[in-house]
């Protein structure tokens, strides 16, 4: 929300304060990724924007978590029970998907979209042509409430990325469909990805690539296994 002076702040010699310097960051990352992602562009191009993402405050380093090996340290000497490469790679795994989660909700900010807005959108998407689902196909899918899915529909709607339309052929089905604004929001968001998840893994051989992504899999098939009515949320624990 901008910062607007009323006539009594002007009337008592006030001014609008200038922007902090995140605040310019932020602005000036996001108008040059509107303007690469409007083009063409090439991979070196979104390098040198996501490089330049605001950094982390003093704060924010001085309220840092411990390394993963004190971590470990500090459970095993609280818990003796504790098997440490068990614990390395447990946390390893937990560290990595909350930071590739804050990655990836920054870059969606730049586009203007919400995380909430990301994952229907992707949701749409994957369904295929024509890309529409009910919103209780969307509720069950996201983990949310009819009423919650409801309103991240009626917002996105109102920003132009879906429609809802009633079905033809069943009155009381409301179908909720993809537009080409939306689609294009979705593009622009895997560019992004895209550039930063070759830069997350280009350390890694082709058979190292392969090789992690099969034991992932099979950690995955495993919890899958165990817990088969798990969507990954904890919303039925709430």
């Amino acid at each position: 929300m901008r910062d607007e002076l009323t006539s009594w702040d002007r009337h008592q010699g006030k001014t609008r304060p200038e922007p902090d310097s995140l605040t310019l960051k932020t602005s000036t990352l996001k108008f040059e990724v509107e303007e690469y992602t409007s083009k063409n562009f090439n991979a070196n191009d979104f390098h040198a924007i996501l490089r330049r993402m605001p950094e982390p405050s003093d704060a924010a380093a001085d309220a840092a978590e411990p390394s993963l090996e004190e971590q470990i340290a500090a459970y095993q000497r609280e818990f003796q029970d504790l098997d440490p490469q068990v614990e390395q790679v447990v946390s390893a795994l937990q560290r990595l998907n909350r930071r590739m989660n804050v990655a990836y909700g920054r870059q969606t900010a730049t586009l203007g979209l919400s995380n909430a807005e990301w994952e229907v959108l992707k949701a749409l998407v994957v369904s295929g042509a024509p890309y529409e689902m009910g919103p209780g196909e969307l509720a069950k899918l996201l983990g949310l409430t009819p009423a919650a899915m409801t309103h991240r529909i009626d917002r996105m709607a109102n920003e132009g990325l879906v429609t809802r339309e009633r079905d033809e052929t069943n009155r009381v089905r409301v179908i909720v469909a993809l537009t080409h604004e939306g689609r294009e929001k979705w593009l622009e968001a895997m560019r992004l990805a895209t550039v930063f998840e070759e830069d997350l893994l280009q350390d890694l051989s082709g058979e190292e690539r392969q090789l992690l992504g099969q034991v992932l899999s099979r950690l995955l098939r495993r919890v899958e296994d165990a817990q088969p009515d798990a969507d990954g949320r904890l919303s039925d624990l709430d």
